[in-house]
């Protein structure tokens, strides 16, 4: 499956444009602007969403065993927080494993669903 986030040539950085959600031209706005790394809403949403589903072994054994959980279904969270996840949510975070993240965190593009739901459980602006 193409991975758009890999394809950003500012993904490394986890600054991006929002994907999807473009407004058409005669409302005339541009599409918001989210910086990833001054938000972290997506990595500190839920202990059920970070889980593993079309990885394959490979992508799995490069994961560090401490940010797997205990039943390795997913990231190992600390209540609702990916383990990986490092810094404030909605001020400064990183990823700790950006370069080996899951599947599933690599499919959460800004602005998309997932990321407007975790935005606003955080009250965060979408």
């Amino acid at each position: 499956m193409p991975r758009q986030a890999d394809r950003n040539p500012v993904a490394p950085g986890l600054v991006a444009l929002a994907a999807g959600n473009v407004l058409s031209p005669e409302e005339g706005a541009q599409p918001p602007l989210f910086d990833c790394q001054s938000c972290g809403a997506c990595c500190s949403y839920s202990a059920d969403w970070p889980r593993f589903s079309t990885e394959n072994d490979e992508q799995l054994d490069r994961i560090p065993p401490d940010h797997v959980a205990a039943d390795q279904s997913g990231m190992r969270c600390d209540g609702v927080r990916c383990s990986a996840l490092s810094g404030k949510v909605g001020k400064h975070t990183a990823c700790g494993i950006y370069e080996l993240r899951p599947d599933v965190c690599r499919a959460c593009m800004p602005a998309g669903d997932d990321c407007l739901m975790a935005r606003r459980a955080h009250g965060l602006p979408t």
